[in-house]
């Protein structure tokens, strides 16, 4: 994690992807609405991590939804971030969750939730979702807008 206000790590410059998720830096600077009640929302169709017992690939759509505090995430390291799963092994439930508590820990925005809409494996999708706390009053918050799995319905 870079400081708060310092120059981010990544925007502007060329980046490689991390290795891991423990080597990837979120950069974060400073909120230019601080003090309004707003969601911002992050939505990544094609994200991928492997299955910690075979090595197969395993896909999500991830929504990431969050009211900032005084600080928001920096797209591009976001992204970096997301990217460095590609080659790390977890269970969707793990994968899910601790990106949001990362984010969480981290931004220490006022409120945060993460949808992670996984693709069946074996024939079974799993949908994990995660959250900070209650929205504040006033959120508005929309719905994810990721149908639940249907088959070929």
């Amino acid at each position: 994690m870079t400081d708060i206000g310092a120059t981010p790590l990544h925007l502007g410059q060329t980046s490689s992807l991390p290795a891991s998720p423990e080597e990837a830096v979120l950069d974060y600077v400073p909120n230019p609405r601080a003090g309004s009640l707003f969601l911002a929302r992050f939505a990544v169709p094609e994200f991928t991590s492997l299955c910690p017992v075979t090595g197969q690939p395993d896909f999500a759509h991830l929504v990431i939804d969050y009211a900032p505090g005084e600080t928001i995430v920096e797209s591009k390291s976001l992204k970096l971030f997301l990217g460095s799963f590609r080659n790390h092994a977890g269970f969707h439930e793990d994968v899910t969750v601790g990106i949001g508590q990362r984010l969480f820990a981290e931004m220490r925005p006022r409120w945060l939730r993460i949808g992670g809409y996984w693709y069946p494996r074996g024939g079974i999708p799993i949908d994990v979702f995660w959250q900070s706390d209650t929205p504040p009053a006033g959120l508005w918050v929309p719905d994810q807008g990721v149908a639940p799995y249907r088959g070929r319905g």
